[in-house]
């Protein structure tokens, strides 16, 4: 199983796939609950971020359970999505934009699958936090697709579950930020640790704190989301199609090995 879909807010039902079933994998930091099923004769994974009932929240999301069920499953691309907030003009709500920077304002101690001890400590590289090549093919079907896109974006991630302040999103944007959400670290972090490729779709649902012109609100986005649903999923499935067999990117080499998943994987699941 080589490709993982991790679809974040609005993003709950894997209607690109067929013959779906679902799957509680155990992990040693607790049950990751997916759909598996196949496109185009290949068997996908699709994870709910926040469940498919969208009933946990970003500070509360187990996100090691998850990368690592995924890496148990011998995944080794992952295209994620995600409801941002844009600090930058140029990024309107509407857009689709494939991050390639990250700026962690998140406080949550789930920060890396090393703390120390039998585990060991482990310090990775992240001058390319999201895999170049899932990013190249992602915006060259946007294009064609006609759905309008940027490749590359800064993305600031904050805890949640409340929106940012006016004050908050003013530093951002000061500090080079484009785009505001909670989720995509540590999701990220995780997944190049476990040597997986991954890059997420950013849909732009509304204009940030201060610069939105009505207060914020979670239907708001759940709203924005949905109805961008059909070019979501006809954007996934055009960048599984291409994607090549084999990666021509360095996430693996950047990432390291994690032994106790395999050796978790043999003595617990399957």
């Amino acid at each position: 199983m080589r490709i993982a879909i991790i679809g974040g807010t609005g993003v709950y039902d894997p209607r690109i796939l067929s013959n779906v079933r679902e799957e509680t994998i155990d992990t040693p930091y607790g049950d990751a609950g997916l759909r598996i099923g196949e496109y185009r004769g290949e068997e996908i994974a699709f994870l709910a971020r926040h469940g498919f009932g969208h009933t946990v929240p970003p500070h509360m999301i187990n996100y090691k359970a998850n990368i690592a069920a995924l890496k148990m499953l011998g995944v080794e691309r992952v295209i994620a999505t995600s409801a941002v907030g844009s600090l930058n003009p140029d990024m309107p709500p509407g857009m689709f934009v494939f991050f390639d920077q990250f700026i962690d304002f998140a406080k949550s101690e789930v920060r890396t699958f090393f703390d120390g001890g039998e585990h060991g400590v482990v310090h990775l590289d992240y001058g390319e936090p999201y895999c170049p090549e899932i990013r190249g093919v992602l915006y060259e079907k946007a294009r064609k697709l006609g759905i309008e896109a940027i490749n590359g974006g800064c993305y600031v991630c904050t805890d949640g579950p409340r929106f940012e302040t006016p004050a908050e999103i003013k530093m951002f944007e000061t500090l080079g930020g484009d785009l505001v959400g909670m989720t995509s670290v540590p999701e990220t972090v995780l997944a190049r640790e476990a040597q997986l490729c991954y890059s997420s779709i950013a849909m732009i649902t509304n204009w940030a704190a201060g610069i939105s012109p009505t207060p914020l609100t979670h239907q708001e986005v759940v709203d924005i989301m949905e109805a961008n649903g059909e070019k979501l999923r006809s954007l996934i499935m055009a960048t599984i199609e291409d994607l090549p067999q084999e990666r021509g990117c360095g996430c693996a080499a950047a990432g390291v090995d994690i032994p106790w998943l395999d050796e978790y994987k043999k003595t617990h699941w399957r």
